[in-house]
């Protein structure tokens, strides 16, 4: 019987190559939790950027596989290494996508624009010297820059341009990335968010941000941005809002 996620055993590795860890662990829980609606959701792409070991590609595409058979799954690497040992990961598991050597999503904007439906993102998001951002390696999975956020800060625009009308986004994110500001960053553009788990380990604090695009949200964006060139900038902006609603297992919504 094939498991609903990826069994580590069978999950390749390379020295180069993060291993699943906790942040990859604490997303794949979060598409767990969030799998009923995930079916209902129907995907016809998803797409993993920094796909390490391809474990959360797989997860995903396992957990999807039966009620959802016509998904299309891309998933991108900057590290070379990676891209091959993801390919292991999803051969070991009987599962396909098309993994891709690339910054990002350089080369498939075109492509796949608007057209994403599920995007997953577990980034570089450890604060580190700028000097160490996109550096070779294994280093280039966890080094985020000051806050960070440099990684992070590029991979938002391209989520933009990629996702569709009704696409979602789970990213990994680290109290000291400021979720918040991500969030609020985020509603600028037309994006709902939620904080959908939180996990505390010894060495740092996860948070998984969901994102979709919400209508009213967009709406509200596009006021305030008249407001705020009416009034010359005068301090008027998107009103207060909490991401900060966690996962309610027995009251979920579609999104």
């Amino acid at each position: 019987m094939r498991s609903n996620i990826a069994r580590i055993q069978l999950v390749s590795s390379h020295p180069e190559v993060y291993d699943p860890c906790d942040d990859s662990f604490a997303l794949v829980d979060a598409l767990l939790a969030d799998r009923a609606s995930l079916i209902d959701h129907r995907p016809s792409i998803c797409m993993e950027i920094g796909c390490g070991s391809g474990y959360v590609i797989t997860s995903l595409a396992l957990l999807l596989e039966k009620e959802c058979s016509g998904s299309y799954y891309v998933a991108t690497d900057i590290n070379p290494h990676a891209t091959t040992v993801t390919r292991e990961t999803l051969a070991a598991h009987g599962c396909f996508a098309e993994v891709v050597h690339t910054d990002i999503a350089s080369g498939l904007e075109k492509r796949l624009a608007r057209s994403v439906d599920v995007m997953l993102v577990n980034p570089p998001y450890v604060p580190t010297p700028d000097a160490e951002v996109g550096c070779r390696g294994i280093a280039s999975s966890w080094a985020g820059g000051e806050d960070g956020r440099r990684v992070i800060d590029r991979i938002l625009p391209v989520a933009d341009d990629l996702l569709s009308d009704k696409g979602w986004l789970y990213m990994v994110t680290l109290t000291a990335n400021n979720p918040v500001e991500l969030c609020v960053q985020m509603r600028k553009k037309g994006y709902a968010s939620r904080i959908v788990l939180q996990r505390s380990t010894e060495e740092e604090s996860l948070n998984i941000i969901k994102f979709w695009r919400d209508v009213d949200t967009l709406l509200e964006a596009n006021e305030c941005t008249e407001v705020e060139k009416t009034e010359n900038g005068a301090g008027l902006g998107l009103p207060h809002f909490s991401p900060f609603s966690c996962w309610n297992y027995g009251n979920r919504t579609a999104n």
